[in-house]
Parts: C-alpha cells; structure tokens; sequence
C-alpha cells in the first residue's frame, strides 16, 4: 500500500516553484548602480537605481521604474538566476561631500566672500550647487548665472574686480576660435579667471552612462540643441522636466566629466586662495 504524498518517486517533482535552481546554487551579486536585471518572471529589465532593505528599484530605457521585493534567484542577469543582495557596509572613514572633499560637519556656512563665481545659466548654477554645494558653502562662497555670456564684460565691469575681490567665470563651449574665447580675452586679469569646457550645454558635462544612454545625441547645425536632443533620445518630455532627469542621475563628481571637474575646481581655488597682498605678508 503507498501512503498519498510518499512512495517509490517520492514528493511531486513539479510541487513548488520548480524554475528556481537549489539553494545555494543561486550565484549572489551585490547591488549596484546602473546594474541591469530582469525579474525572474521576464516581465521587466532596467538597470537599478536605488534599494532598501526589502526591495529595488529598477529602470528601463525609456525611464519608466518599477520597485520588485529583494529575494532567492528572484532575478536573472544574462538570463541566469541570481540573487541581489545589499553591498557590504564600506569601512568608516572620512565623509566625503558630492566633490569627493571630506566633509565639514561641525561647521556654519560661513559669511558669503566678496569674491564671486559666476556661470551661464541656471542648470550650470543648479549642477554646481549639487556637487560643489557643501564645499562653497563652507568657503564662503557665492554662485550666481548670467542668462548667457555676451553681456559678460559689463558685468565685470559692474563687479569691479580687484584684489580681495576676485571674480571666477565658468563658460560653455570655450574652444579656441569661438564667439565665447573671444569674449572671454576682452576680461581676463590678475583678479579675473574665465574657464569653461567644450560642451555646446553642461547637459553633455555629465556622463552618459549616469543618465542611462549610451552617448549624448549629435544635433545638426541649425537646430535647437536641447529640444534636439530630447527628440534624439525619444524622451516625450519638456527640455525643463528632462534636465531634471538629468540633474537626478547626478550623485556625486564620478558622475561627471573630467573636463568640467577641473575647470569648477580651478575656479574655486582661485577665489578662495590667497590674493597678492595677503602673500606679500607670508
């Protein structure tokens, strides 16, 4: 006599989820940014963009997002099972602000200096704030934008440079030969430093795997340059609602690119360094 549930073939081979390889077989991956998965029932791929305790969150290319609960083999990378487990604690050390510098967290901003940086436009001044933000404010110093660069030498002209009161300018697409080299000539000085990078926007400054695509788009000559973009990636939003899309990928200065990191830390050096006089004292 066989007893139901047990006998010569014992329990059903098909009972449970039968997809899932055995416990301990399931290779286990770290979560991390930008890693891309697909669920385990091939409803959904994205690449990860944040976790907690319990779940993920995931992001597919067209930035939808999706959040699955954290499990055994409850997703596939390359079509293999895995299980995503939170990273290891880091070892405590220093904080780091967004810039990479160690943060001050003892300290009150302190009195805005006389000296200035000033940039293009307000998503230069919103992604400055966001990386260089803690740094600034701890030197004391302020971030203005100027609304474009051809009334550049009056409004140096109104700051009235001149030693203790040194005026940096970050500029957009400063290649030799441009409209904005040739400006930037008519105001540099001891107490003036123009820099810039040579991206047509500082959309192209941050890194395009931070925002999830595989380059920043070519926009033909004539053509509105962040609309063409928008319409290059097939986004369907409004060039304000991407750039915050944009401004969201950001964490920190790894998500830049090299050639703007150089230029804003320049720049702050150069209004927070000592001036001629303070070094005719040392």
């Amino acid at each position: 006599m066989v007893t139901k549930g047990t006998g010569r073939y014992g329990r059903d081979v098909l009972a449970g989820d039968w997809r899932r390889p055995k416990k301990g077989a399931v290779r286990e991956i770290p979560l991390t940014r930008d890693l891309v998965v697909e669920d385990a029932d091939e409803t959904f791929c994205g690449a990860v963009v944040s976790w907690d305790k319990a779940a993920v969150t995931l992001e597919d290319r067209d930035g939808r997002r999706r959040v699955f609960e954290l499990g055994p083999a409850a997703f596939l990378v390359d079509g293999e099972p895995v299980t995503l487990v939170r990273p290891a604690a880091a070892p405590q050390g220093p904080v780091r602000s967004a810039s990479g510098s160690i943060a001050v967290t003892d300290a009150r901003a302190r009195t805005a200096r006389e000296s200035r940086i000033y940039v293009e436009g307000a998503h230069d001044a919103e992604l400055v704030e966001k990386v260089w933000g803690h740094d600034l404010r701890v030197e004391g110093v302020a971030v203005e934008f100027l609304e474009g660069i051809d009334d550049l030498p009056a409004v140096v002209a109104e700051f009235s440079p001149g030693p203790g009161r040194r005026l940096g300018v970050l500029v957009d697409h400063l290649v030799p030969g441009s409209k904005e080299s040739r400006i930037a000539e008519r105001v540099r000085g001891s107490d003036v430093l123009v820099v810039g990078h040579p991206y047509v926007d500082v959309w192209q400054a941050v890194r395009p795997r931070a925002v999830g695509i595989g380059a920043w788009p070519e926009v033909p000559r004539g053509l509105p340059w962040k609309e063409g973009v928008v319409d290059a990636l097939g986004w369907r939003v409004e060039t304000g609602e991407a750039w915050r899309r944009i401004l969201g990928s950001v964490r920190g200065y790894g998500d830049l690119e090299p050639s703007l990191l150089g230029r804003v830390e320049e720049l702050i050096d150069f209004v927070t360094g000592p001036h001629d006089t303070e070094l005719a004292e040392l």
